[in-house]
C-alpha cells in the first residue's frame, strides 16, 4: 500500500494554482483550501517558484473561525508576469 496519500495530488494542485494566478487571482491559505483542497499553499507556492514562476506575497489580515483577526500570506503573480 502506498503511504503517500497525496500521490499525484500536488502536481494537479500546482497546475490549478498556477492557472488561477496566471488569470490574475490572489490566493490565501483559506481560499486555496476552498478552491483546490490545498492544505499546504506555501509548499505549493515554493514548488511553483522553483519552476520559475515569479510569485509575490503580501501580508493580509483575515478573521479566523474564532473571530480573531490574524495575518496570512496572500499570493499573486509579480507585476509584469
Amino acid at each position: 500500500m502506498d503511504n503517500n496519500l497525496n500521490t499525484g495530488n500536488c502536481e494537479s494542485q500546482n497546475v490549478a494554482i498556477a492557472r488561477y494566478l496566471e488569470a490574475g487571482g490572489r490566493l490565501t491559505p483559506g481560499n486555496a483550501l476552498t478552491l483546490f483542497g490545498c492544505f499546504r499553499l506555501a509548499a505549493r507556492i515554493g514548488e511553483l517558484r522553483n519552476q520559475g514562476m515569479k510569485i509575490h506575497r503580501d501580508d493580509v489580515r483575515v478573521v479566523n473561525a474564532k473571530g480573531r483577526t490574524i495575518h496570512v500570506g496572500e499570493y499573486s503573480l509579480e507585476a509584469g508576469e
